[in-house]
């Protein structure tokens, strides 16, 4: 058994441009009327794009970046305002 904990290195220069796109797509699901949480998580967990609104291009825009990165940014944010 391995216990050497293995490293993930994320550039920080990705993280404004998953921000602007994150953005764009939660103003999409906002504005169609779903709740971004409840889709993003179902996102997040089956990695189907139709928990995505179409509307907007947003799920376009969400499926150019790629699941990993996301959730780099979002837990980096989360855990900066602890």
């Amino acid at each position: 058994m391995d216990s050497n904990t293995t490293k993930f290195n994320f550039s920080t220069d990705k993280s404004a441009n998953v921000r602007e796109l994150m953005s764009y797509v939660l103003d999409a699901l906002k504005e169609k009327g779903y709740n971004p949480i409840n889709q993003l998580v179902g996102y997040f967990i089956s990695g189907d794009p139709t928990y995505i609104t179409s509307y907007k291009g947003a799920r376009g825009v969400i499926k150019r970046i790629d699941r990993d990165e996301l959730l780099e940014v979002i837990l980096t944010e989360y855990l900066s305002r602890l």
